[in-house]
């Protein structure tokens, strides 16, 4: 999953990219309100941390411009404003969740995993895929109630397919959520990914839609085993 973190202090945002990075998050940075309402009109990220003591634009104002393009990606207010009367402005602006500063990482981490979880309709951590079940939480996958060893990419490509469950994902799609802004994105990476989850999972889990990209097989079981 990738989240834009917007935060105009530099000690602050290279400790929330580092957290996040180290949950499975793919990141990206802006320190003012002007570069975060570029790209969060332009980025399809699948959860924001928004500050609103920002340079440039604040934080409410990139808010309601985000919202009123359409933009409906979770939005968690992160902010050294704690007044009630202003998290009722925030939310009001359409903020899913607020969170005040000082705060605690793994806090903020979890609010953020249950937004993206209920953006996609999800109201457990555990997804269930037949023999395989992923925990969105703890970042763990096991087949037949055994742990399976998953890399960072191939943890994060099965579970954004699992949030998208039942519908082709583009390879597209899947690059601009799975890569950072400045990473070097290589499509035919993913195939190789593809291929190791395969090995690990069996075949019959991810299907190749023909022109399309890949699917999670969506009944109580799928075919083929792992190798």
């Amino acid at each position: 999953m990738r989240v834009l973190v917007v935060e105009d202090s530099e000690a602050l945002a290279g400790q929330l990219r580092a957290a996040l990075a180290q949950a499975g998050f793919a990141v990206d940075q802006a320190p003012d309100g002007e570069e975060a309402l570029f790209l969060g009109e332009t980025e399809p990220y699948d959860a924001v941390v928004l500050d609103l003591g920002l340079p440039r634009l604040d934080g409410l104002s990139v808010l309601r411009r985000w919202r009123a393009a359409g933009r409906r990606m979770p939005v968690l207010i992160l902010t050294a404003r704690d007044a009630w009367t202003e998290k009722v402005e925030g939310l009001n602006a359409g903020a899913d969740d607020y969170l005040a500063k000082p705060f605690v990482m793994a806090e903020l981490i979890a609010r953020l995993q249950a937004l993206i979880r209920r953006a996609h309709g999800l109201a457990r951590p555990e997804i269930v895929l037949g023999r395989l079940r992923i925990d969105t939480a703890a970042r763990g996958v096991t087949l037949e109630g055994l742990p399976v060893r998953l890399t960072a990419l191939e943890y994060g490509l099965l579970a954004y397919l699992a949030h998208h469950a039942g519908r082709p994902v583009s390879k597209t799609e899947l690059t601009e959520h799975l890569y950072a802004q400045d990473f070097d994105r290589d499509s035919n990476t993913l195939e190789v990914i593809v291929a190791r989850l395969r090995r690990k999972l069996g075949e019959g889990l991810i299907e190749t839609v023909r022109g399309q990209g890949y699917r999670l097989a969506s009944g109580p079981g799928y075919s083929g085993v792992p190798n």
